[in-house]
């Protein structure tokens, strides 16, 4: 198994060459009226590499006799081997009993050197803590004169128990369009170096090529069905590839031609699908994403990741491909499960049609790497199965970035001194948070001072016995716990504000006294 990382599609040419050449079993053969050793036949070369590709990890069991005679032609076009004559090159590979030998010579292709490091000057600065300006406030504001209540006491009380620094407001930067589309594209790149599990993109992707502005159109200008909304009608595909598209996709309902129905007719509506297709000067996925999409296919046997790894790699494409794309992916689903279609192809099955049809048109490297359809099958084949996870946009990386941006813009507030210390503890700054957190830090963290302001007002002997009650009143109702705690039973609170005498509760009462005769307590 070859894991992800650059020049993945090379390893696996020189991989699978070795094995080739190191278990194609080898034996005498008569041709030409002589015999050769160390030789092999066509037909036995397909049997055994047909065989040996389906066990691959790397391919998988997806792999067709055919795509395995379009390799071998392919070998014998780069001297893999040769025919016992010594021809290579021009002559055509045959499944048949012609036969072929090994040439002395290795045909392994060298692995390209390394581009250098990407230089980060390249990619414009982020806004970071540092970006921000003060607040002018003047000296003097003129406020209205403070009414103080329970609730506002409480708060006078809580602050004045321990030491609050000066404290100033620090409004941020503007975070600009430019500013946005950077971030996203950075954090993007992150996030796909980070899926493939590799240490650097060097080799794999030139980040310089990107356009941020694909990233976020990709990302939110979309319809219901997820599928990107291009504002140039111009870039999108022809009516008519789009009616034929919807006629085979819904058939036999989705038909809007006026075309007549003949036989065969539903073979000339995939031809002409076909042919737009097979006919884009660069296939969907583009040239400069191959080595992206090729490490990925590392990851296949692991789904989710799979998954994830394709999800933000498609937000890189250009808007106009990406459309075409999620059109024809959802375009070969439905053809593929329609039972109602008639039979496209008498020799092999409508999905197998379907990847062989449009993979090399949505995977192909411009160099002419000679696994392209082997490894454009193998990918397009796990993008039908999950055509609709695939191409939704990441919602973690959506909401990662989105996070990240309202921090940036969030005003932050600097203590006095903190410059200090900025490049050993970090900036402190507010956020909004829910009432549930805003209770269990409450509860967590100002435990000490407030047991601290209770004994304060317990233990303070210029209070009268009045206005202590009643600060205690105010406490019990916003600190019930803590007071219960001090106060668990009825006695423990009287020893600390004793009860006023009897008498005295007597001349408050208002109501008359009843008559002797029906007062049950003094009858005992």
């Amino acid at each position: 198994m070859i894991g992800p990382g650059p020049y993945r599609a090379t390893k696996l040419w020189n991989e699978i060459i070795k094995l080739f050449r190191g278990g194609m079993p080898l034996r005498r053969h008569w041709a030409h009226f002589r015999s050769y050793d160390n030789s092999f036949t066509g037909s036995e070369a397909v049997d055994w590499l047909h065989e040996l590709l389906k066990r691959n990890h790397n391919f998988g069991p997806e792999v067709t006799r055919y795509q395995t005679l379009q390799l071998l032609r392919k070998f014998l076009k780069n001297h893999v081997f040769e025919d016992v004559k010594g021809r290579f090159g021009k002559e055509n590979f045959e499944d048949n009993g012609q036969v072929y030998r090994f040439p002395p010579s290795s045909p392994l292709k060298p692995l390209p050197q390394r581009p250098p490091l990407m230089d980060s000057s390249l990619l414009s600065k982020l806004p970071n803590w540092d970006d921000y300006e003060e607040v002018t406030v003047p000296e003097k504001i003129p406020m209205k004169p403070l009414v103080l209540n329970s609730e506002s006491w409480n708060k006078r009380h809580s602050i004045a128990i321990g030491e609050v620094h000066e404290c100033k407001l620090i409004r941020r930067r503007e975070i600009t369009q430019r500013h946005v589309d950077q971030i996203w594209k950075s954090m993007t790149l992150a996030h796909v170096q980070r899926v493939l599990g590799l240490e650097s993109l060097d080799g794999v992707l030139d980040a310089k090529l990107l356009n941020p502005k694909h990233i976020v159109h990709n990302v939110y200008s979309v319809n219901k069905q997820g599928v990107v909304v291009l504002k140039n009608k111009s870039d999108d595909l022809p009516h008519w590839v789009l009616s034929a598209m919807k006629c085979l996709a819904n058939w036999p309902n989705g038909s809007e031609t006026k075309q007549p129905m003949y036989p065969g007719f539903e073979k000339d509506v995939l031809r002409t699908v076909a042919d737009y297709f097979q006919k884009l000067q660069e296939p969907l996925l583009t040239f400069q994403l191959y080595e992206v999409f090729v490490n990925i296919l590392g990851l296949l046997q692991k789904q989710q990741v799979a998954t994830d790894a394709l999800q933000v790699c498609f937000l890189l494409l250009p808007s106009a491909n990406r459309r075409k794309l999620q059109l024809l992916m959802r375009f070969m689903a439905r053809v593929s499960h329609n039972p109602r279609l008639p039979v496209l192809n008498n020799a092999i099955g409508t999905r197998t049609l379907m990847v062989q049809t449009f993979s090399r048109c949505i995977l192909c490297s411009a160099d002419e790497v000679d696994l392209d359809e082997l490894l454009a099958t193998k990918l397009v084949t796990f993008m039908i199965d999950r055509h609709e996870d695939v191409l939704r946009a990441p919602s973690r990386l959506q909401r990662a970035v989105e996070e990240h941006l309202a921090h940036l813009r969030r005003v932050q507030i600097k203590y006095a001194g903190a410059d200090a210390d900025a490049s050993l503890v970090s900036p402190s700054y507010c956020r909004q948070i829910s009432k549930e957190e805003f209770e269990e830090q409450r509860a967590s963290s100002s435990q000490g001072p407030m047991v601290e302001l209770l004994e304060g007002i317990i233990g303070d002997k210029d209070l009268s016995v009045k206005d202590k009650k009643k600060k205690l009143k105010q406490f019990q109702k916003s600190y019930p716990e803590i007071y219960r705690r001090r106060f668990p039973t009825a006695e423990s609170e009287t020893a600390v504000v004793p009860e006023r005498p009897a008498r005295l509760k007597l001349l408050a009462l208002k109501k008359p006294f009843q008559p002797f005769q029906r007062s049950w307590s003094f009858r005992a």
